[in-house]
């Protein structure tokens, strides 16, 4: 830890240093980062590229009494350290450790825990409008990527921020990238103003201008404001689209250039009504390697901080993820119809290699899951097969497109929903642990969850000759073994897979959780105890013939799954119990309970929630000890 940084316990004592010191303890806190993300991994890229800004912005506000939102989040390291949490952050993102996003609980300097992009400008608005209803003091701060920027809240938070004049700092900051290099209009428009050289080198004569010629007053001050404003929008229209919004312009300013930051911050603290500021920083900058390839150290894995180099777990199986992209690629190649789409989650995803393969059938849309499925709708109807490929908890937010869009039309789109279930170091707000309860409610979509790479594939074949909406969810998570003698049966539409015979109780397990329910289920057959195993596949429609024929041959079903139980898996075997007048006082449901779970490692999360083998064993114990729980028969 650097020198300077060991005396900063929190934002009071960067107010006393020189600029010069300033840009030192933005160093240190950066090389901080480095030591820590290389040794557990986390977010890198984003919070070296915003060190300078924090501390800047630590320095000319008060966040105790002013009010400071990261959006997205995932660049709030540099804040942690600087806001008393320095000493934790080789924690970050371990269970019990520091969250890797703003987090309430951990600190009075987050109002917020932030996660999904584009929502900071209307928490921050909402924010503003409150201290003005409450004649409360104190500025409001958002900053935001031009990632973030692209999505549709955003633009809806800028239209109404300039129609309300609320007191609001909005900060953009400009480094080209989300994970990967940002697209669509705006991102290219915003590049013009970011290489505008030539109306940043205009504007600086003319401030020289001014000051050498004091004896005009306030006559010249004005001509050479409107000069400004000539050659700003005249030559290069750098803030229009903002200042058509109704907000005030002000940049592009080097967000890495410690004096001007001081220098603009300090002149706009006390300015009123919606402002726009826009940095221009470098995701990744200090470092060389990071600097040069910010995608891959948007998010790495323990690294080699001296080389670089990621450590490689020798032998480590492909992902879910590897295989689903591979899965794409081959059926595309017989299908020209089928077309993938992403919301700025190519890397995420695995589609990046299906891009460069189909690069005019792949569709990043950037920051916009909404847009990402009713343009998928749109794709479908002109005959294609899209899929869109999103992370089960960001398919939360086009809900409505999934529903008005590509349900009720019945359209062939193929959701991939990335991420379901436990995902680790992202914490409550990335958990995949909702996406059966809200999609299994509407009708015309199949809900489907394979075992293994095999079945992935089959699911992925089925969904594109299905012709109707078809959403797959699968975790982050490696691919288990299979076994040769053990081959998935063709797929067929609400039928699940019998994988073994047991007559104690039926373990009714769907996806990654049937690898679960083997394990589980040698544990208790050492007991004595002999387990059935139902590989669901389908949790709508479910197969309910399945169901009654199990339930009469065993005393006790347990439903398993990687998801809530409100609404869940287990919740829909209850239903069609009830619906067929079976028992259903012999379902028993495991799964995740109700509360948002923290972040951590996810196979210390699945211990945790009891969905490993040694928690499965126990609660089929549990179970089976109850007399009032089961009948036996």
């Amino acid at each position: 830890m650097g020198k300077l940084l060991d005396g900063i316990q929190g934002p009071q004592d960067l107010r006393g240093l020189t600029v010069d010191q300033l840009s030192q303890v933005a160093h240190e806190v950066r090389e901080l980062i480095l030591e820590a993300v290389s040794e557990k991994g986390g977010h890198l890229a984003s919070n070296l590229g915003a060190a300078d800004l924090a501390v800047a912005l630590h320095y000319t506000f008060d966040f105790q009494v002013d009010r400071l939102i990261w959006d997205v989040g995932h660049q709030c390291y540099p804040h942690k350290v600087l806001t008393g949490r320095k000493d934790r952050i080789k924690t970050v993102r371990q269970q019990g450790g520091l969250a890797g996003f703003p987090d309430p609980k951990e600190s009075p300097y987050d109002p917020f825990l932030t996660s999904h992009a584009g929502t900071s400008v209307s928490t921050g608005l909402g924010l503003s409008a409150g201290n003005s209803l409450m004649r409360r003091r104190g500025k409001i701060v958002c900053v935001i990527g031009d990632g973030a920027m692209t999505s549709g809240v955003s633009m809806e938070a800028l239209n109404n921020a300039g129609a309300l004049q609320r007191d609001l700092l909005i900060i953009l900051n400009h480094n080209q990238m989300s994970i990967s290099p940002n697209v669509g209009a705006l991102s290219h428009y915003l590049d013009r103003v970011r290489t505008g050289q030539f109306y940043r080198e205009m504007k600086k004569e003319l401030g020289h201008l001014a000051a050498l010629v004091p004896s005009f007053g306030k006559d010249l001050e004005m001509t050479v404001s409107r000069m400004k404003d000539a050659v700003r929008h005249g030559l290069l229209p750098a803030g229009t689209i903002f200042e058509e919004y109704g907000l005030k312009y002000f940049g592009p300013v080097d967000g890495h250039h410690m004096k001007d930051l001081l220098e603009t911050l300090g002149r706009l603290k006390n300015m009123e009504g919606p402002i726009l500021l826009h940095l221009v920083t470098k995701k990744g900058y200090g470092f060389d390697y990071t600097a040069r390839d910010p995608v891959t150290y948007h998010s790495p894995t323990a690294f080699d901080r001296e080389k670089g180099e990621i450590h490689k777990k020798s032998g480590e199986r492909p992902t879910y993820s590897k295989v689903f992209t591979d899965a794409m690629i081959e059926l595309a190649d017989r299908d020209p119809r089928i077309v993938a789409v992403t919301a700025a989650m190519a890397e995420g995803t695995g589609l990046v290699e299906f891009g460069k393969k189909f690069p005019d059938r792949f569709f990043d849309v950037g920051i916009a899951e909404q847009h990402a499925v009713a343009f998928s709708a749109g794709l479908a109807a002109s005959g294609l097969r899209p899929v869109a490929a999103i992370y089960s908890t960001f398919l939360q937010r086009a809900y409505d497109q999934v529903f008005h869009e590509v349900c009720l039309q019945n359209l062939p789109v193929v959701f991939a929903l990335d991420r379901a279930g436990i995902t680790g170091g992202d914490g409550a707000t990335a958990q995949g642990n909702f996406d059966i309860a809200y999609l299994r409610t509407l009708p015309q979509i199949a809900l489907l969850a394979p075992r293994n790479a095999t079945e992935l594939k089959l699911m992925l074949r089925f969904a594109f000759e299905h012709g109707e909406p078809v959403a797959i969810r699968f975790p982050r998570d490696t691919i288990p073994v299979e076994n040769p003698d053990d081959v998935p049966a063709p797929i067929e539409l609400g039928r699940a897979e019998v994988v073994q015979e047991g007559r104690d109780v039926v373990l009714w397990a769907l996806g990654c959780m049937v690898e679960e329910a083997r394990s589980a289920s040698r544990l208790l057959q050492a007991e004595g105890i002999s387990c059935a195993i139902i590989n669901a596949r389908f949790v709508k429609p479910l197969d309910r013939r399945l169901l009654a024929e199990w339930l009469e041959r065993t005393p006790l079903l347990v439903a398993l799954e990687d998801h809530a139980l409100h609404g869940g898996f287990g919740s829909a075997v209850l239903e069609a119990a009830s619906d067929l007048g079976l028992d259903a006082g012999r379902i028993r449901r495991v799964g995740i309970p109700d509360r948002f779970i923290e972040h951590g490692g996810r196979k210390g999360l699945v211990k945790m929630l009891g969905l490993d083998a040694e928690g499965l064993a126990r609660a089929v114990r549990q179970f089976l000890r109850s007399g009032s729980a089961v009948r036996r028969m």
